[in-house]
């Protein structure tokens, strides 16, 4: 099987711990994606606690939607969506911050986008030739309240032993410096892993969570240390698990709509007090078996 990335572009993977794959998706498929995600806000009424996400204090996350949505499709709304009335300060299709995290699984578009023989051949270029697609967000980066993402490592919240949680992300639109680029450490994915976010306490959908040290050297201050990513849409940009990456949060008058799908390895240990979680009748498949 012809290799889809060069040798140049593995070994840039390796040293810098990310890689920019340009036009890897094609306009089509990028409009679908757009219209299927803004039919699920439109479709998506909230019950019950209308869930926000943020990065600032994730144990604020850590709540029933949350913890249950490994294996469903949730909206979460951006932290200043709402005025001091509780309302939301402007349309709904322009107050959610995310989608996640099991769009690949049960919904045809989501899947059929996710489960390509390109995608597998590319995670098997990297060396995870066994990936299974653990879970996808959908990021609206809203303009004028698209939150900050602080300076994180993907293996904190998603860990396997041995590490292997790979992101694979896709500018849907071109993200600039005004509107919340990604930036990232060249190198930092060599420097070890931080920290670990566990549920704590009874293993159930409500309980808490917790941040457990590793090694207490900070992560870089963005954006001191990182670099941009200023990519156009149709753009696919691979992150290795242990990389620092970071994204301000988006002032601009223009969105910056993003997918990314997060994969691990099928020989690698999932640890149950992660915090994602799949339901058994909605098992992980690995990213080669391609939806019918």
């Amino acid at each position: 099987m012809a290799a889809m990335l060069s040798a140049e572009q593995v070994e840039g993977f390796r040293r810098d711990g990310f890689l920019v794959v340009p036009d890897f998706v094609d306009a089509a498929s990028i409009a679908e994606l757009r219209t299927r995600a803004v039919e699920i806000v439109h479709e998506w009424e909230p019950t019950g606690e209308r869930t926000v996400f943020t990065t600032e204090e994730q144990e604020r996350t850590s709540n029933r939607e949350f913890l249950s949505s490994g294996d469903t499709t949730w909206c979460f709304f951006e932290e200043e969506a709402f005025g001091p009335d509780g309302d939301l300060v402007q349309a709904k299709e322009l107050s959610i911050n995310k989608l996640g995290h099991a769009m690949h699984d049960l919904d045809p578009v989501f899947e059929r986008f996710t489960y390509t023989p390109r995608l597998a051949d590319v995670a098997a270029d990297i060396g995870l030739d066994d990936a299974l697609v653990l879970q996808s967000m959908y990021i609206f980066k809203q303009p004028s309240i698209g939150g900050e993402v602080t300076c994180h490592q993907d293996a904190t919240f998603l860990y396997t032993n041995p590490i292997s949680v790979v992101g694979f992300w896709f500018a849907l639109e071109d993200a600039t410096l005004d509107n919340g680029c990604l930036w990232a450490a060249p190198g930092g994915h060599r420097t070890g892993l931080r920290q670990l976010f566990k549920r704590s306490g009874a293993m159930t959908d409500d309980d808490g969570t917790v941040f457990e040290v590793l090694d207490p050297t900070p992560l870089p201050s963005p954006p001191d240390d990182l670099v941009p990513l200023e990519v156009p849409a149709g753009t696919m940009v691979v992150l290795d698990g242990l990389l620092p990456h970071w994204s301000d949060a988006n002032r601009s008058g223009h969105s910056r709509h993003a997918y990314t799908v997060h994969c691990i390895s099928a020989a690698a240990e999932y640890p149950d007090w992660n915090w994602l979680r799949r339901d058994d009748g909605l098992p992980l498949r690995r990213l080669a078996s391609v939806a019918a």
